[in-house]
């Protein structure tokens, strides 16, 4: 079995970032991503980021998965596409990670592990849900964005956080109708900016309003939507139906765990940041010593938060190879986690800073 000082799983915005600066550090780093193109949501995101020129901002976001992705290749970190990992054992030597690459199984021992697998969609059960054409808001971007292929022509959006509002005006774009956004709250949950395009192209953003049921035969063609009280009640009498070919369900992200459950990861649940996540410390270690986390893996948010939480375990781990001396890694992480915490300022980072302080008292101990 092949031993490796490093390996990041998930050539996302997280995994390269992570393997960008143990590269630096002058650190062996093997990054593996089970599909064929790194580089992860970055490059269905044609819109600009919002934040400081430190965050990238104005930049689009395959631009910058671009400029990672350069970054990568000229550290000399190795890189193993189409890999997809299914297991991350802690070993006496190190941790052991296995791995399918062309239907062979293959393993790595690597010293230190960084876990940077992301975060999937979440979906809505409702009479109807299966239909072809209701899909995810992501996998609709996807198909805009990357495939080039529109999905429908007739979209109801659900779901009114910055997925749904980007995604739905990037469906304009790409020359689809956005006849509804609908969300079941009593207000928009993403940013003003993106909710006031939607609005200023026509399509009307019905909150608190939720889908009843999609109607069709061997597709959709039609969603009942119905008004809810306070307490996500539907309100009898405000049902009303809308012809549409594809239903776009953007109701958040929950981490994609599966790695670290399987190798003993202790867990808490924070809502706010998608559901059960790994306690991880101020470095992004979490319980089982050598096995770090970075991205929506360690709770959802941003991309730009994606990025310098990889950076932050990236430098955590060189520092833990003895590759950056304390006096060289402090300062280092110390300007990571100044970029971290304003980005969570404001009314929505506020909650999510506030979540963060959270997951580190459970690393401590709760105290």
């Amino acid at each position: 079995m092949r031993k490796v000082q490093s390996l990041v799983i998930g050539a996302g915005p997280a995994g390269l970032a992570a393997t960008i600066e143990i590269a630096k550090g002058g650190g062996e780093v093997v990054l593996i991503d089970e599909n064929a193109k790194p580089g992860g949501q970055l490059f269905k995101q044609i819109h600009k980021f919002f934040g400081s020129k430190e965050h990238r901002a104005g930049i689009r976001g395959y631009d910058i998965g671009t400029q990672l992705l350069a970054e990568t290749t000229s550290s000399g970190a190795e890189v193993l596409l189409d890999s997809p990992v299914y297991g991350v054992y802690p070993h006496n030597e190190g941790i052991m990670v296995s791995y399918l690459h062309r239907e062979q199984e293959k393993a790595l021992l690597a010293e230190k592990v960084i876990l940077a697998s992301g975060g999937m969609e979440n979906t809505l059960s409702f009479p109807g849900s299966t239909l072809p054409g209701i899909m995810g808001a992501g996998c609709a971007q996807t198909m805009i964005n990357v495939n080039r292929v529109l999905p429908g022509k007739k979209v109801i959006m659900v779901g009114s956080g910055n997925v749904g509002l980007i995604v739905s005006y990037q469906l304009m774009q790409a020359g689809a109708d956005v006849l509804a956004l609908i969300e079941g709250a009593p207000s928009i949950g993403g940013y003003g900016v993106h909710a006031g395009k939607i609005r200023r192209a026509g399509t009307p953003i019905k909150v608190s309003h939720t889908i009843k049921r999609a109607l069709g035969e061997n597709q959709v063609e039609a969603v009942e939507i119905v008004q809810v009280d306070d307490k996500f009640r539907p309100l009898a009498g405000t049902e009303e139906i809308i012809a549409a070919d594809t239903v776009c369900i953007a109701v958040g992200l929950s981490p994609l765990t599966e790695l670290a459950w399987l190798c003993g990861c202790e867990f808490t649940y924070i809502p706010l940041l998608g559901g059960h996540v790994p306690i991880h410390n101020e470095n992004m270690e979490t319980s089982v010593p050598g096995i770090y986390v970075a991205g929506d893996i360690a709770g959802v948010e941003e991309a730009s938060t994606a990025m310098e939480e990889g950076r932050l375990a990236g430098i955590a781990v060189a520092q833990a190879l003895g590759l950056y001396p304390p006096e060289e890694a402090v300062p280092l992480k110390e300007e990571v986690w100044n970029r971290l915490n304003t980005l969570r300022t404001g009314p929505f980072g506020q909650k999510r800073f506030d979540a963060k302080v959270e997951l580190l008292q459970a690393a401590k101990g709760g105290n």
